[in-house]
């Protein structure tokens, strides 16, 4: 009955800080829909709660799968890369050992940011076959973009660390991350297809096994 308690409780709780944060930015979510005007991550406010700063970076990550997408649309480069993608796990395992992060969680959330990047470029890429005058025409240099996405990962891996304790409690960080993905979208306006891939590379953020 106790344990019952306490999921109805922590249930009830998500519920309302969704509501709540739905309540607080009504007009953005209700668009639904993110503008290309200006680079990743341009908005002055950040995502609500105690996961808002990492929530951001997810976000930002997201948003260059829009360069990336834009850099290989066209061209023979693949959208999957597992060559690539080995080398970018390893290179986050090492820098989780040398930062304190656990290594195991670390890779598995970065594998959540691969996913969800090539859930970007798959969606873009269908919509600009589908509607070529929607398709980009310049092409971001892939180099640069991975030099930002090298930065992300520090910087993801430092917030990893920050909210270790908070994520290893399985409610309170559901309740932290539920209030952050909702309020990150609507500030960002992201459309369906980058909402997903939020969902997508927050999905193994709360660890209740992972060690603080």
């Amino acid at each position: 009955m106790i344990l019952r308690n306490r999921t109805t409780y922590g249930a009830a709780t998500v519920g309302l800080l969704l509501a709540a944060a739905v309540l607080a930015a009504p007009q953005a979510v209700a668009t639904g829909t993110r503008t290309n005007a200006g680079p990743a991550g341009g908005t002055a406010a950040e995502p609500s709660g105690r996961l808002g700063p990492l929530t951001s970076l997810v976000i930002d990550r997201i948003l260059v799968s829009d360069d990336v997408a834009a850099s290989k649309f066209g061209t023979d480069s693949p959208i999957d890369d597992p060559v690539r993608e080995a080398q970018v796990l390893e290179q986050v395992r090492q820098q989780a050992d040398a930062t304190g992060v656990n290594s195991d969680a670390a890779v598995a959330f970065f594998q959540d940011q691969i996913t969800a990047s090539k859930e970007v470029q798959r969606g873009l890429f269908a919509r600009w076959t589908a509607h070529p005058e929607e398709a980009p025409t310049t092409r971001p240099d892939l180099g640069q973009i991975r030099t930002r996405l090298d930065r992300l990962t520090t910087s993801l891996l430092a917030e990893l660390k920050n909210t270790a304790h908070l994520r290893a409690q399985p409610v309170a960080c559901t309740v932290q991350l539920t209030l952050a993905d909702v309020t990150g979208a609507a500030l960002e306006r992201l459309d369906t297809l980058h909402r997903q891939a939020l969902r997508t590379a927050t999905d193994s953020v709360c660890h209740p096994t992972e060690t603080p």
